[in-house]
């Protein structure tokens, strides 16, 4: 889990030095006020140079995520053949080197002569932005992708490109360096077969970080694609290592149905029901349907798509979905005598334990921002609804123990938040810490309150939060000493959390409140850093506070303020010479050096917790914004973080013990 949420961030810099450096760049960007600005130096980037200058533009960014967005944009392309209905399956191969290569037994794209560019269609494609037949030609009525930029974009980003278009007659082949061509689309066979075959080499030149691929990384997304596209098969295998072959086949008749089963299996929750609840429903060339299952946890997640593309900030799909939904179960709760007069669920109250898909497939998708994050077409809100509304309520009209079950549930997540509230606002009048102008006793603050400077350590411990506070810089370094575990939040409503008073510290301190009153613009400190002993227990304490931020607090997730401090696991020293390690590779590396390869005796220290170090060595080791080592919480994979807290916090042993199995290399970082 934690491999999967953490993100290493090594911070070189002390706050005087960031400052210079900034000046230094300022500098270097202000241009010479002498100099002379005409036409000639206006640049007009052709053909895909703008891409390899700024590909970030076009792909995000060029670490990681971009690298694996070439493969996302090929496959989608094939994609849009079968929601054209054309293709039925799709294989993708990671062939030896890191070469990606993608086929499908679509139509093959089209060969013939442009008759604007004067060469071959299939050429266009991958040289020229913005050509494709997603533009309203006729060639798909539903695609998602860059919209006519994805081929060329990766074939401007990659060492080499080859297509191969079978068209039922012939072969046809064409092999590009760099976005560049020398010899014209060209056959080379015959065939009585159809579909296109991609393969490419991720450009080092721009992949500077890494052109390896991570096959969990590409499964989870292909996955996504054949739950999404019910019927299509996809294969995908893994070829790098030839004594180690690895293949998957994903193909699901069940659809998005097995999607919802695939994450409650996952997560190893139990379903109220059997039953898959699936609505659908067609409107034009619009297509919208919605799969849904409830289950023991109280915990939502619901995933919005727009023409397979996740859409992680929602849209007018997920939000006609969720007005529909409250308006069936209030209806239905009326209909029958369950809700008294005036009384009313809220949207959380029928959402608690909820997982569904909702996913829509249109003509002409409007995605708000850059990163396509979120839907923006207003039609389709009313169009979601009425499905909804209409199907939803017949289901549960012929499925009364379904729709027991249901109600039930929303019923006790009414109650519960009605406690929270009283139990808030008991608080509140007994001017509690969360409401009262004072903060924690134990809280040393810092003397900062720009909060884009200031970071608080949530410390294990009052003997090392005793060592943090000698040793910080009281400027913009705060430290709150925890003792003892926190209340695990996964299996506890929020009215439990007010009356934890370990977690009401932690909250009192950050000042955002939590839940539907959380404030991201009150948060006191940009960044909260737990920092624990480097054992078990140290561990356990870090995955219950992250638990409690995921579920209660999960903006500080999503805008990237949570961060984990890296103590030493050893002190290797020799004299007056000292090396830190974090590893047992580095412990080993230390000693060989400062031993002469054993030749002299060192002395070898084993951290067993952060109350052995004194003020000055915690400050050198952990606390130095010049020298410390970090690990940022973020929250790229919303499903697999959701199971993972699911799994390792939950009440069941099972599934705990399954993931723990599977990812032995982690399990010294996890509590059994």
């Amino acid at each position: 889990m934690h491999c999967a949420l953490y993100r290493r961030e090594c911070n070189k810099l002390n706050l005087n030095e960031e400052e210079n450096i900034l000046n230094e760049e300022i500098k270097a960007t202000q241009v010479d006020k002498d100099s002379d600005y005409g036409a000639d130096q206006i640049q007009v980037l052709e053909g895909l140079e703008a891409v390899r200058k700024r590909p970030g533009m076009y792909i995000g960014s060029t670490g990681p995520k971009g690298l694996h967005h070439l493969v996302y944009e090929i496959v989608d392309n094939a994609i849009d053949e079968a929601l054209a209905g054309f293709c039925t399956e799709i294989n993708v191969r990671i062939l030896p080197g890191d070469v990606i290569e993608v086929s499908d037994n679509g139509r093959g794209i089209p060969t013939g002569i442009h008759p604007k560019e004067g060469i071959s269609a299939a050429t266009v494609v991958y040289t020229v932005l913005h050509a494709g037949g997603k533009f309203g030609g006729g060639g798909y009525k539903v695609a998602g992708g860059l919209h006519g930029v994805g081929a060329s974009v990766v074939n401007a980003l990659s060492e080499w490109l080859e297509i191969t278009v079978y068209d039922g007659e012939n072969i046809h082949f064409q092999h590009f360096d760099r976005g560049h061509y020398t010899e014209q689309l060209k056959i080379i066979g015959k065939t009585d077969r159809t579909g296109t075959t991609v393969k490419f080499k991720a450009d080092g030149e721009i992949f500077l970080e890494s052109t390896v691929y991570e096959y969990k990384v590409l499964l989870k997304r292909l996955r996504e694609q054949a739950f999404l596209n019910a019927g299509i098969k996809i294969v995908f295998s893994d070829e790098r290592d030839p004594d180690n072959l690895i293949s998957e086949t994903l193909h699901y008749e069940g659809g998005i149905r097995e999607f919802v089963k695939f994450i409650h299996k996952n997560k190893g929750v139990v379903p109220l029901s059997d039953d898959v609840i699936y609505v659908n429903g067609v409107d034009g060339d619009s297509f919208a349907e919605i799969a849904m299952q409830y289950n023991d946890d109280y915990n939502e997640l619901v995933l919005s798509f727009a023409n397979n593309i996740h859409t992680p900030d929602g849209g007018s799909h997920d939000k006609g979905f969720r007005t529909a939904l409250l308006k069936v179960l209030n209806e239905y709760g009326k209909n029958f005598g369950l809700l008294k007069d005036g009384e009313r669920l809220n949207g959380d109250d029928v959402t608690e334990g909820l997982t569904a898909i909702v996913s829509v497939k249109l003509t002409n998708c409007e995605f708000e921002g850059q990163t396509k994050g979120r839907l923006g077409n207003p039609e389709v809100k009313p169009f979601v609804e009425k499905i909804v509304n209409e199907k939803l309520m017949n289901y549960l009209d012929e499925n009364p123990e379904t729709a027991r079950l249901i109600f039930e549930k929303s019923i006790k997540a009414k109650e519960a938040r009605e406690a929270a509230k009283r139990a808030r606002d008991l608080t509140r009048k007994r001017k509690s810490a969360l409401e009262s102008a004072s903060l924690p006793g134990k809280l040393a603050d810092c003397s900062e309150r720009d909060n884009e400077q200031t970071e608080i350590y949530i410390v294990e411990g009052d003997s090392a939060g005793g060592s943090a506070k000698e040793g910080r810089d009281r400027r913009y370094q705060a430290i709150l000493p925890l003792w003892g575990k926190t209340l695990n939040v996964e299996k506890a409503r929020i009215d439990k959390v007010y009356s934890s008073e370990k977690l009401l510290t932690v909250v009192t301190a950050l000042g955002t409140s939590i839940g539907d009153e959380f404030d991201i613009n009150k948060l006191r400190y940009g960044k909260v850093i737990i920092m624990a002993d480097a054992d078990v227990d140290g561990s356990h304490i870090r995955t219950l506070l992250l638990t409690f931020f995921f579920r209660f607090m999960r903006p500080l997730i999503d805008e990237g303020h949570v961060y984990i401090a890296q103590p030493p696991l050893f002190k290797v020293s020799r004299g007056k010479q000292t090396r830190y390690a974090f590893s047992d590779d580095e412990r080993d590396k230390y000693i060989a050096e400062l031993s002469n390869d054993g030749a002299v005796k060192v002395d070898v220290q084993r951290y067993k917790g952060l109350g052995e170090m004194d003020p000055v060595q915690l400050w050198e080791t952990t606390m130095d914004p010049k020298t410390r080592i970090m690990l940022r919480v973020t929250m790229e994979d919303a499903i697999k973080a959701d199971e993972a807290f699911t799994v390792l916090m939950g009440d069941k042993v099972g599934p705990r013990k399954e993931f723990i199995e599977q990812n032995a290399q982690y399990a010294k970082d996890l509590d059994v």
